[in-house]
Parts: C-alpha cells; structure tokens; sequence
C-alpha cells in the first residue's frame, strides 16, 4: 500500500475525505476559512502555513490540523512543485 493510501484510509475511519492538491513554486491561498475542520499532510516540496498567527514550515511526512472556522494561508516555498494531502470532516464524522 503506497503512503497516500495508508494517510486516506487512516483518515477516512476518523471521518475526513482525502484529496491530493499540486502546486507550483510560490502558489499562496491566502485567508481561506472553512466550515469544517480539515488535516493537512505534505507528500513532496515545502509549505509555509500560516495560522493564528503561528507560522510552520512544513515538508514531507508533516501532518497539520486546522480547525474549523480558523482562517489560514499556504504558501508552496520550495523551489519545486508541492504534493499535499487535504481532508476534511464528513458530515456526522469525528477527529
């Protein structure tokens, strides 16, 4: 079982989706605001991600957890494409 089906089956028994997101060197989302809590895991590159005022740098194999309602900013700062990993809560699911 390869890593991104390991991280979307341990996610889905505690209720998250499990999606792969791509992004090219220096790619910001900036201030987005979910409804739901969502888990955050980098399979390749760096991000910076920027949230209550706390910034991490994250790489492969960091996992981070935003809660809902918490605006947050990812920016890819590697020099190379980023791979990450974004769930968020199902409906009637727990985390």
């Amino acid at each position: 079982m390869d890593l991104r089906t390991e991280i979307a089956a341990r996610w889905r028994e505690q209720g998250y989706s499990c999606d792969l997101w791509v992004d090219p060197p220096g790619q910001v989302w900036a201030d987005f605001v979910h409804d739901v809590d969502e888990w955050v895991q980098v399979l390749e590159g760096e991000l910076e991600m920027t949230s209550g005022g706390v910034t991490r740098r994250l790489g492969p194999g960091d996992e981070t957890f935003i809660p809902a309602h918490a605006p947050h900013t990812v920016k890819n700062v590697g020099g190379t494409t980023a791979c990450w990993l974004h769930g968020y809560r199902k409906s009637g699911g727990w985390g």
